[in-house]
């Protein structure tokens, strides 16, 4: 009789276990795909405040900053294209930054081509002090730089803040590519060079295309960087002429009150640009990123 009981006993426990079992699946499918969404919506929701706060009066959002626009109010947008004359900003980003992906693409491709290969004197020091720039702060050497700004006499030049931002990008962009140069095998350049091909033209036209999905992923976080600084440009630039897209943005503090919703109305034309690059190229990125791990 007690085994029997035993027995019944032991059948509705694995039929409760067996019950319960749906249940914690089902909780951690929720809690799976919850963190994830919850991080999106964080991620998502600014650009949308963003974008409809735009349309709202200063009177709107004085009220409740959250709310939807009771009606499209599109004078901030005639504001930011007339008035505050948003394609000089724009033109003086594009052109430091199209000057900054050059210089940074060139030699970060150089650098760490020659670190990742050769083994020279003091390369170790020299990687080193790379790695060491990874972990300096912009605002660390902000009064250093001004003072080299102006002492040299680049003060208010609108090519003033191309070589500091240049240094900063470079120490990424230089591991990125030593990182990845390692793992292309070193027989295409020994191929290469027995078939009569110079190291010049060995390393332009078969390392260089090699190396293409990092250089792309490089370009891309290098557009970000240089298209949002503000640091560098608040204290190289003066004359009105010369600000950046980012520094444009101040001339809507005042000293009583902050014109908000033009103020969003500028950010939103300020990064469609670097919306519409990362739309376009954001499984680039990851790619190139990725490539080294894959490989190796």
């Amino acid at each position: 009789m007690s085994e029997h009981v035993k027995s019944i006993n032991s059948v509705s426990k694995k039929r409760h276990n067996n019950a319960e079992r749906p249940i914690v699946k089902l909780f951690a499918r929720i809690l799976l795909y919850a963190i994830p969404g919850i991080y999106a919506i964080t991620c998502i929701f600014p650009i949308v405040w963003l974008f409809y706060t735009s349309f709202r009066t200063k009177t709107q959002f004085s009220k409740n900053v959250l709310a939807l626009p009771e009606y499209l109010y599109l004078e901030n947008f005639k504001y930011v294209f007339t008035e505050l004359n948003v394609g000089r900003y724009l033109f003086n980003s594009a052109r430091i930054t199209f000057f900054v992906l050059v210089l940074v693409l060139l030699f970060s491709f150089i650098n760490g081509y020659f670190i990742s290969r050769f083994r020279f004197r003091f390369r170790n020091i020299l990687y080193a002090t790379y790695m060491c720039n990874l972990f300096i702060p912009i605002h660390a050497v902000l009064v250093p730089t001004y003072i080299l700004i102006v002492k040299v006499g680049l003060q208010d030049k609108w090519y003033s803040i191309i070589l500091p931002i240049v240094c900063m990008e470079l120490t990424t962009a230089t591991f990125l590519v030593q990182s990845y140069i390692a793992t292309v095998p070193p027989q295409l350049e020994e191929a290469a060079a027995i078939d009569g091909s110079s190291f010049t033209r060995t390393l332009f036209t078969i390392i260089l295309p090699t190396a293409k999905p990092i250089l792309v992923t490089i370009g891309i976080i290098t557009f970000f960087h240089c298209w949002n600084e503000f640091a560098y440009s608040l204290i190289a630039y003066q004359n009105e002429k010369n600000f950046t897209i980012s520094l444009a943005l101040m001339r809507f503090k005042g000293e009583y009150f902050t014109d908000y919703p033009r103020i969003m109305a500028t950010i939103f034309v300020c990064i469609m640009p670097a919306l519409i690059l990362y739309s376009l190229f954001s499984q680039q990125i990851i790619k190139g990123m990725m490539a080294g791990a894959i490989k190796g």
